[in-house]
């Protein structure tokens, strides 16, 4: 009783922090709009031009922030649990890179079609899954392996990446913004697609959090539980997939954020089933990448660093926390 209700009141408290983020990033850019003007600016709608700047740039901006926050969160918590490894995530086991290649290639051979970038980000991503999970079975699915697997995997599509954009120059104006991970300059026409994909894969992960939590006991356990344990762990491999690439797809190479936050979802939440965990996942994700990339857009206005380098500074010494701290434990 007493942990439910401590869950209840960790789900209000950032809902509502969630709201205030909201706002504050409304308002606070290199353009700063006091309360009355936000109001003014957010029922006038596209008349003024307080409005314009709102609803045109800082909308499509804060929805892809939630957007991308939640889905990353959530592709973390499905991977971590599928794979039976603490130290895995969205952008150190390759999935990331695989849909950015796969973007690239996407924008190579067929038109920029803001339907066909999804679609082929998650086909990438899903394939680097696939190649790291088979290289990692081959030889041992260790934590280390998986890894080292997705490191290497990261630097040859990373590597595929600028030799395309080398070749084909015309085909990413901005490549530094998508390599690093950012929100500059979207629109709600590219996040429309993107976020058809990811209130999908969220609505059967939520589904299917039951036999998430039956398989994070264990592949005997859990087989002897009834459940076919490579079936979902399959399913679930690839609703991860179609998350990350869906957010590869808009905002580009963003890391960690799929590392980061289910750790810190199970530290606060301190056990609980698996249904708990993905959607405090999902609204913590979304406040701290909604949160970064206002950091991100304002910290040197009128300059904006991508929220990807800022978010790196945050999840390279906690990767190295995982990999090397002492109370690091196996993961249940």
């Amino acid at each position: 009783m007493r942990k439910s209700k401590k869950q209840v009141l960790l789900f209000i408290f950032f809902s509502i922090l969630l709201i205030f983020l909201l706002l504050f990033s409304f308002s606070w850019g290199s353009v700063y709009f006091r309360l009355s003007e936000l109001f003014y600016g957010l029922t006038k709608g596209k008349e003024s031009n307080v409005g314009r700047i709102l609803w045109q740039i800082r909308f499509p901006r804060l929805i892809a922030a939630v957007l991308a926050g939640s889905a990353l969160s959530v592709s973390g918590v499905l991977i971590q649990t599928a794979l039976a490894n603490a130290l895995a995530g969205p952008s150190i086991i390759g999935i990331n890179a695989g849909a950015g290649l796969a973007v690239v290639l996407c924008m190579v051979c067929l038109a920029k079609s803001v339907f066909i970038l999804p679609l082929a980000a998650f086909c990438g991503a899903f394939l680097a899954m696939l190649f790291v999970y088979g290289i990692a079975c081959a030889v041992g699915l260790s934590r280390m392996t998986l890894v080292l697997s997705g490191v290497a995997l990261s630097s040859l599509m990373n590597a595929g990446i600028s030799t395309l954009t080398t070749i084909h120059p015309e085909i990413m104006g901005n490549l530094r913004d998508f390599q690093n991970g950012g929100f500059m300059g979207i629109s709600m026409k590219q996040l429309l697609p993107a976020t058809g994909l990811i209130v999908f894969a969220l609505v059967l992960t939520w589904i299917f959090a039951g036999e998430l939590d039956i398989l994070s006991l264990g592949k005997d356990t859990a087989s002897s539980l009834g459940l076919p344990v490579e079936v979902y762990r399959f399913l679930f491999l690839a609703l991860a997939s179609i998350l990350t690439g869906a957010v590869v797809s808009f905002a580009g190479l963003i890391s960690f954020v799929g590392l980061i936050i289910p750790h810190m979802s199970r530290l606060l939440l301190q056990g609980g089933t698996k249904r708990a965990l993905l959607a405090l996942s999902a609204l913590l994700g979304a406040n701290f990448l909604l949160l970064c990339d206002t950091v991100a857009r304002t910290l040197f206005t009128p300059f904006e660093l991508p929220v990807g380098i800022l978010i790196s500074y945050v999840g390279v010494p906690f990767f190295l926390w995982l990999l090397f701290g002492a109370r690091r434990k196996r993961y249940d």
